[in-house]
């Protein structure tokens, strides 16, 4: 049964989520990025989500990101800095979100709902312990900007990135790897076979038997490719276990504050949702 903490943690994410999503999925950032010179989509995520950890290597950014398969970081750092400043990147990702966001939502940018929450949200953000969350204490050391809409998107990122950081502790400790999550996550969507995943449909085949044939023989899928009830107990745990590791921001909101932070965010998560963030 999950813990009063852990349901709000699961309420916050479900409602940050498509704020953080506009990134990744609208338009803004892309053309951010291209006026910089970055040449692909890839380039530009890498640069602009690895820059707050600075000029670090390819097999740390590996570490931290966790999700990627071997060699996909190292195809763009540290090369996406060499001719682009981190810092150029970062600015980048914040004019194309907040843009993206204001787009999105209309005249709900501007209404005093959305600063109050992005209040709360940078209260909640800027309270969690950083031990052992690598990508989220790197995001701690960036300025907060000014702007209502920006901070918003940034304390929203800064959870997200608090959240991901405790997703790959639960993940280590049930000793599912990254591309193992992936296989996973496209079952447990639906997606079958799991190998067509957007995510992972482009590595190579040999590459993806391999791992799929070690979660058979852990019994997390069946002979078929389909997850098997141990699967899916394993992804329950990993999901509760994230629950949980997410909720310390949120003991710094009362609970009057929680309520008027969903409140406030209850609309404007409705209209990304129905905009797919893009």
């Amino acid at each position: 049964m999950m813990s009063a903490m852990s349901r709000t943690a699961r309420r916050m994410h479900e409602l940050l989520e498509p704020i953080c999503l506009v990134t990744y999925f609208a338009d803004e950032c892309d053309r951010e990025f291209a006026a910089l010179g970055h040449r692909t989509y890839w380039g530009g995520y890498f640069a602009s989500r690895a820059a707050p950890l600075g000029r670090v290597s390819a097999e740390v950014v590996h570490a931290a990101f966790y999700s990627f398969a071997d060699g996909e970081a190292a195809r763009h750092i540290p090369s996406a800095w060499e001719t682009i400043p981190p810092e150029a990147s970062l600015a980048a990702r914040e004019r194309g979100s907040a843009a993206s966001l204001r787009r999105i939502v209309g005249e709900l940018a501007e209404s005093p709902g959305v600063a109050r929450a992005a209040d709360l949200i940078t209260k909640a953000a800027t309270s969690a312990p950083t031990e052992g969350r690598v990508v989220y204490a790197g995001m701690r050391t960036l300025a907060v900007p000014a702007d209502p809409v920006a901070r918003l998107w940034h304390s929203a990122t800064m959870l997200r990135e608090h959240r991901g950081d405790g997703h790959v502790a639960a993940l280590v400790a049930a000793r599912v790897g990254g591309t193992e999550a992936h296989l996973l996550s496209a079952l447990e969507m639906g997606i079958y076979p799991a190998e067509s995943f957007g995510r992972v449909h482009h590595l190579p085949g040999e590459r993806l038997a391999v791992v799929m044939g070690g979660l058979r023989e852990r019994g997390l899928v069946d002979s078929d490719g389909r997850l098997t009830a141990v699967g899916r107990e394993t992804k329950r745990r990993i999901e509760a276990l994230t629950d949980e590791l997410a909720a310390a921001p949120y003991d710094a909101l009362s609970g009057a504050e929680l309520d008027e932070v969903v409140a406030e965010l209850e609309p404007v998560s409705a209209v990304l949702v129905a905009a797919g963030s893009r």
